[in-house]
């Protein structure tokens, strides 16, 4: 099967002052990379499935997908991101332009400072695991966030789990499982849908 991993469009930032999750929704360069995104995948091959993680940001870059295949999205909490409960969202870009130590602390440990991804790891290990066994022959689409397919492409290479690379917003990431177990990556942040996008910025 083919289990297609698909970072969140751009979203907005957020911060609470209140301690209630940020969870932004998407910006409106955002909506327009989504929309993108759903134009070239939906004349691609068949998906069978499409799933996101309960995060707005995800569920709204799933949103032109679903309408543009009739399919039904179907929400995984355990593809959220490991800042699912945190009270500010800063895109990283952002983050680098106002707080040039804090994104260089983050960017040279691979993780957010302070924070155990343990538990995190685990969750989307057994959740994309769990789509892989009930789609055998299936090619579905799991919109999710930078975290988690750091982890996913973290377990099929085999080394121990850290944020190794940046996923492009609604960058597509190809992985492969095949009936015997075994798990291949096909590939990382192709990201051809946004080249009209980003000729018009």
């Amino acid at each position: 099967m083919e289990l297609i991993l698909i970072r969140h469009g751009l979203p907005i930032r957020r911060e609470n002052r209140d301690g209630t999750p940020a969870d932004p929704p998407l910006s409106e360069q955002g909506r327009r990379q989504a929309s993108a995104l759903a134009s070239w995948l939906s004349i691609d091959r068949k998906i069978h499935r499409i799933y996101a993680s309960p995060m707005r940001r995800a569920q709204e870059t799933a949103l032109p997908l679903a309408e543009a295949t009739g399919l039904e999205i179907e929400t995984e909490p355990r593809v959220s991101e490991y800042d699912r409960d945190s009270d500010s969202y800063v895109p990283i870009e952002e983050l680098k332009r106002i707080d040039y130590e804090a994104w260089r602390e983050f960017m040279k440990l691979g993780y957010p400072p302070g924070m155990d991804l343990t538990e995190f790891y685990r969750a989307v290990i057994a959740g994309l695991g769990e789509i892989i066994a009930e789609n055998r022959g299936n090619r579905v689409a799991v919109f999710c966030h930078g975290g988690v397919i750091n982890a996913w492409a973290s377990c099929v290479m085999e080394f121990d789990f850290k944020l190794f690379f940046n996923p492009m917003y609604t960058s597509v990431n190809r992985f492969y499982a095949s009936t015997e177990g075994i798990r291949s990556i096909g590939s990382l942040n192709e990201t051809a849908h946004l080249r009209e996008i980003e000729s018009r910025t």
